[in-house]
């Protein structure tokens, strides 16, 4: 049973009691069997207020010994008549059905983020609302699959490799999909200091390598018009957002 409190009407004082969602027959029926215990134990005729949709679950507990007072009832005929429709008495048939379209759209938005996460695979750029581009631990990767849980983003990740920033050309697997592109970028130090937590005291991590590939990076961007981001100091929420913004890609999901 859930929770009860007194009140008083007209100098006649009352238990209220609130009895948990009824959803099924057979929580209709224990809850009727509280009632009736109950109006029993007071020795008065409990009062129902009722916002049950169902059907079969509202005439099991309108059968109980209380005074059954249906919230739905003056409401639902005049707005059938003025529609033209009967109601389907299924509770919460939209937000089910809204909930299986977010769960659906989150969960094919994070695989493709998942398999378009490295460069290797392309052939699904056609897909992608955005392809993130830069290089290596500059937030590419948590960037996308916030973009696809929150947002539901079909978000691709690039990484430019050495050769791509030596050539000074935007990658061949790219050149289809240059409107798509979004170039992240970090600070040398910054990106040293989470390059040398993976692989300490390799080339990969060095102030000289770091600082090779950041600029080249930049220059890469801005010789062909790619809008960019540095993420050095901000969240990968204000990322997701700052994205979104400058791009005008439309969010499938709200938070």
């Amino acid at each position: 049973m859930g929770h009860s409190l007194m009140t008083q009407f007209d100098g006649i004082e009352f238990r209220q009691v609130t009895v948990p969602f009824i959803a099924t027959v057979d929580k209709a029926i224990e809850a009727v069997r509280k009632i009736d215990l109950v109006g029993a134990q007071e020795g008065m005729r409990p009062i129902i207020f009722s916002t049950l949709v169902q059907e079969d679950v509202r005439n099991v507990v309108r059968g109980s010994s209380g005074f059954f007072l249906d919230f739905f009832d003056p409401f639902l005929a005049p707005l059938e008549n003025e529609l033209k429709t009967q109601t389907t008495h299924v509770a919460s048939r939209t937000h089910r059905m809204a909930d299986m379209h977010a769960y659906a759209t989150r969960i094919d938005a994070t695989n493709f983020a998942l398999a378009n996460d490295d460069g290797s695979v392309v052939r699904d750029y056609e897909r992608a609302d955005v392809i993130l581009v830069g290089v290596s631990r500059s937030g590419k990767t948590p960037t996308c699959l916030y973009l696809a849980m929150q947002y539901g983003i079909f978000a691709a990740n690039y990484p430019l490799t050495e050769d791509d920033l030596e050539s000074r050309n935007l990658p061949a697997a790219l050149e289809a999909f240059s409107r798509k592109l979004f170039g992240l970028t970090i600070k040398p130090d910054r990106l040293q200091q989470i390059r040398n937590e993976r692989r300490p005291d390799s080339r990969y991590s060095s102030a000289s390598q770091v600082a090779f590939e950041v600029r080249a990076a930049e220059s890469l961007f801005e010789r062909h018009g790619i809008p960019m981001l540095d993420a050095t100091e901000v969240s990968i929420e204000e990322i997701s957002s700052r994205i979104l913004d400058r791009t005008g890609i439309e969010r499938r999901l709200r938070p």
